[in-house]
Order: C-alpha cells, then sequence, then structure tokens
C-alpha cells in the first residue's frame, strides 16, 4: 500500500513477502533474532541484512519526501509571487493524491507512523495552497486587507488542530476494522489499494501543470528545486528498497513484484517527469540571470542623471 507522497512509498515494504510481523499475544511467533528498534517502530521481524538495508533505505525514502514540501513553503514566504510561479493543478493532484493515499492507508489498516505520516503530508499541502490563494487575493487586490491574513492564520489554526487530533482518532478507531467478518474486511482491503492506485493517478498527474505552467513563463522563478530533487531521491530510494528486499524473500518474488508494481510504476513515472523538470531548471536558468541583470543594471543610470542635473545648475 502507498502510503507516502509519491506513488509507491511504503514503510511495510516486507508485508507481502511471507515475513513474520512479531507482535505479542497475536499468535504469531517471537522474533528473536529481529532488530529490536525497527521491531518497535515498525513491528516488522527483520534478521538479516537484505531486509535491514530496505527498512533503512525506506525510512530515507519517507524522511525525503517529508521534507520535499518544506523548501517551497520557504521560497512561497520569501518570493510572495507563488500564484505566478505554481500551477494550482500542480497543488491540487499533489492534495487529491495524499488524500486517496490517506484514504488507502487507513483502509488497509497501515503502521500507526505510516498514517501520522500521510497526515502531515495533507498538512504541507494545505499550507502551500493556503499560501497560493492568500497570495493570489493579495497580490490581485489594489488594498491591503488585515482580514484576509487573520482569515488565513485562522484557517491554518484550525487545520493544525484537527490533523494533530486524526491521527489519535483513526489510530483508536482501526480496531473496528480488524472484527469485521472476512467478506465484508476483504472488500474493505480491495477498496483501500484501488485508492492506492488512484493516488498514484493524481501524483503522475501533478507534474504536468506545472510542467506546462514553467513552458508557458520560460521561467522556474518562484519554484524551489529541493522540492522536486527531494522527490526524486525519495522515489529513487523507494524503488532501490523494494529491490534490495528481493533476495531475503521467502514467498513468491513473481506475487511480490505484481503486489507492488503499480507503485512502482507510478514512481518511475513520477521520476522521469521531475526529470524534465530538472531540465526546465537548467534551460530557464539564462532567463533567470538576464532578469537579474537587466536590474542590476537599472541603478547605474541613477549618476548620470544626477550629473546632467549638476551641470544644468551650473
Amino acid at each position: 500500500m502507498a502510503t507516502a507522497r509519491f506513488p509507491g512509498k511504503t514503510v511495510d515494504v516486507a508485508a507481502g513477502a511471507g515475513l513474520n510481523r512479531s507482535a505479542p499475544g497475536l499468535g504469531r511467533p517471537l522474533c528473536v533474532n529481529g532488530t529490536p528498534w525497527i521491531l518497535y517502530l515498525l513491528e516488522e521481524c527483520v534478521d538479516n541484512m537484505w531486509e535491514y538495508c530496505s527498512v533503512v533505505i525506506g525510512l530515507v525514502s519517507m524522511f525525503c519526501f517529508l521534507l520535499s514540501t518544506l523548501p517551497q513553503v520557504y521560497e512561497a514566504y520569501r518570493n510572495g509571487k507563488v500564484e505566478e510561479a505554481m500551477s494550482f493543478g500542480f497543488l491540487f493532484f499533489l492534495f487529491s493524491g495524499d488524500l486517496t493515499s490517506f484514504a488507502g492507508c487507513y483502509l488497509t489498516s497501515q503502521l500507526p507512523i505510516q498514517v501520522v505520516t500521510v497526515v502531515f503530508y495533507i498538512f504541507t499541502d494545505l499550507i502551500l495552497i493556503s499560501q497560493f490563494l492568500y497570495y493570489k487575493i493579495k497580490n490581485s487586490s489594489s488594498r491591503k486587507s488585515p482580514m484576509l491574513k487573520w482569515m488565513c492564520f485562522m484557517w491554518c489554526g484550525a487545520a493544525t488542530l484537527v490533523l494533530l487530533a486524526l491521527p489519535k482518532l483513526l489510530i483508536d478507531n482501526s480496531a473496528t476494522l480488524d472484527t469485521q467478518s472476512p467478506a465484508t474486511s476483504k472488500s474493505v482491503e480491495i477498496t483501500g489499494y484501488i485508492c492506492g492506485y488512484v493516488a498514484s493517478v493524481f501524483y503522475l498527474c501533478s507534474r504536468f501543470p506545472q510542467l506546462y505552467k514553467n513552458f508557458q513563463r520560460q521561467s522556474t522563478e518562484g519554484t524551489s528545486y529541493l522540492l522536486f530533487a527531494l522527490a526524486m531521491m525519495g522515489n529513487g530510494t523507494y524503488g532501490l528498497s523494494v529491490i534490495v528486499v528481493l533476495p531475503a524473500l521467502r514467498g513468491s518474488k513473481q506475487t511480490f513484484i505484481i503486489k507492488h508494481l503499480a507503485w512502482l510504476i507510478g514512481s518511475l513515472g513520477v521520476l522521469i517527469l521531475d526529470f524534465f523538470v530538472t531540465a526546465q531548471f537548467v534551460m530557464y536558468r539564462k532567463n533567470i540571470s538576464a532578469k537579474s541583470n537587466a536590474l542590476l543594471s537599472v541603478p547605474e543610470v541613477e549618476p548620470l542623471l544626477c550629473e546632467e542635473e549638476e551641470l544644468s545648475v551650473l
């Protein structure tokens, strides 16, 4: 189940591999030789180097996704013209992907750390969308509106409180899904995986509006490349985490690959599209440099005007 910002990210990589998940008191065997911190944090019995590397690389991938939107939040705050640089379609598809990924995460009873992570993604999406709408309204209005700023602060504060309480409520209510009948539980799980597929499509679609926006402007000014660079690192390390665990599989490798194929394709697709975004940053860098040089050359005219005024006085 993909539970992160871009397709394919999941901490529970070994869940479909036939590996033992140790949970004392649930009738499962104890994890004698497993890594303690992984057992405590992820409830996974990791007892060989391949699985250990897969989990560590998967956590690196999650960490990259967690940090990916923060540089863009700062860039939007510093620049103040995010509505000119960012495509709303990019933000909309990103937010839609995180919502459907969150729904799939909940329906398939993923780990608490995954639930909290997806909620954090939704929180950063709301910040980006709020910034976009705030600066769009502010820059399009000829008058300053203090009420707009207060409304934005109140909206962010209310969203923060809701999202802080949401993981606790969902984790407490997740036990109700486990007590359902096998047929109902199976249908709920299928619905969760369908949400994962839909999330992958949303994540893939998110890149096209931004690519078109950059092409239309012939510039990437106002967007942070770290957003896409960290996303590329996250998608790349996710694919690596799946490949690394293959030698340690005790079940069918084919079944494991098929189970993760949709998210691997989605992750690879986003990775390829981000290479195109990278190419745009390289191509349009000259336009930004030319614009900066033009702005820097303006003050050089002022001394000449001052000298002419002095001569006329004499």
